[in-house]
């Protein structure tokens, strides 16, 4: 096989026209593969996996002498699809989905243990996204184990489960320590360890019950304004307005495949990703005309069965919830509302405040947001202001100043 970049090159490029992909995303792979040939071309002219490994190491812009991002994922894409050709022959230009994320462990008896771990996460069922949480705590103890000179579970003990929770505290706010230990227990309890379990209990990590932030009316009106008058497509418009109307969870709407929806009697119907739990829901006129709209004139034709794909080839499913944060964040941006954090949580979040508002019990509440427990239910209530100010007491008259 001609292992000559230019020959490669054609044979990618090829590919890709074949597969869809936009001529301004090609002429980007273009230009990666000069850059490619240029490197090869003085070492030796002939590309092999290692010479890819280099190119692939160089993520500092010459012109900035800083990291960049796109860099790096222009070349490592590139040399992916190079050494998977060279080695079975075909251009293989499926989605990757992103992995846990972190380092991983290099001693073998907790490489074992990081795959037992993950193949009980996977018996378990668990959403994609919450064995990407888990696995990732469980991997940094591991390798913090390893940078302690441990290279085994049996070296581990309770101090080193509060350690290693000490040494988040530079990169994680305190508030948010409470998600890490409630990710960390569950790992903790599969190896058997209870003093490893007790030891993250006297952490006295505490859950923060902040003020959760919602859309206000006028922000609300700019995002409905901007899905509905042609600012943004078709498909993200649905998007957007289906978190804002239903608060489903990104998982849920990356997951929602089109026998899902029964158009007659304007209702979605799933299994949740995160509890399992069936779940019916009315759709809104306003959504499922965008919705419709994006079905029969945006979408295409696709054997992928699930609504929502990517814009760009390969025309597939979205990949995971930072797809919806993408899409929920341009709406935000077209519509004007640029001083808020967009996703779907906040999205979530209006869903219930305007709930609230209409003066729909908690239970109800909670059965459309899918919370397993109604304890989850019971954080909305700080959303709700004017009842909350209704449950203020006067100060006596005599203890005014």
């Amino acid at each position: 096989m001609d292992a000559r970049v230019e020959q490669l090159g054609a044979v990618v490029v090829e590919a890709l026209r074949a597969a869809g992909y936009m001529e301004s995303t090609i002429g980007q792979y273009e230009k990666t593969i000069r850059y490619l040939e240029g490197f090869v071309a003085d070492r030796g002219g002939v590309y092999t996996p290692a010479l890819g490994a280099q190119f692939a190491a160089m993520t500092t812009s010459p012109r900035t002498g800083r990291f960049s991002a796109q860099r790096r994922f222009d070349y490592r894409r590139l040399v992916t699809l190079f050494d998977g050709y060279l080695t079975f022959g075909v251009v293989d230009l499926s989605v990757r989905k992103r992995g846990g994320g972190g380092p991983v462990p290099r001693a073998a008896a907790f490489r074992a243990v990081n795959s037992a771990w993950e193949a009980e996460m996977d018996a378990r069922g668990l959403a994609l996204a919450t064995r990407a949480a888990y696995g990732r705590v469980a991997r940094g103890y591991l390798v913090f184990l390893e940078s302690r000179g441990i290279d085994g579970l049996q070296g581990a003990d309770g101090a080193s489960v509060l350690a290693f929770l000490e040494s988040l505290t530079d990169r994680w706010a305190t508030s948010s320590l409470f998600w890490v230990v409630s990710n960390f227990r569950p790992f903790l309890a599969f190896t058997g360890r209870a003093d490893l379990v007790d030891a993250v209990n006297m952490a006295g990590v505490k859950r923060s019950h902040r003020i959760l932030p919602v859309l206000n009316d006028t922000d609300q009106a700019l995002v409905v304004a901007a899905c509905t008058t042609g600012m943004v497509s078709a498909r993200d418009a649905a998007i957007t307005l289906l978190a804002l109307t239903t608060g489903l969870r990104a998982c849920d709407i990356v997951a929602l495949r089109l026998s899902d929806i029964d158009w007659r009697s304007g209702t979605i119907g799933i299994v949740q990703q995160k509890t399992h739990n069936p779940l019916t829901l009315p759709l809104p006129a306003l959504v499922t005309a965008r919705l419709a709209d994006y079905v029969l004139n945006e979408r295409g034709v696709s054997s992928d069965p699930h609504v929502f794909l990517r814009c760009k080839a390969p025309h597939t499913r979205l990949s995971d919830h930072a797809s919806v944060y993408r899409v929920t964040t341009d709406t935000f941006r077209a519509a004007g509302v640029s001083d808020i954090k967009a996703g779907t949580r906040l999205l979530r979040h209006s869903a219930a405040s305007r709930l609230l508002r209409a003066a729909v019990p908690l239970p109800t509440i909670s059965a459309v947001l899918g919370h397993a427990s109604g304890e989850s239910t019971n954080v909305y209530l700080s959303v709700d202001e004017a009842r909350l100010l209704e449950c203020v007491l006067p100060v006596p008259a005599g203890a005014r100043s």
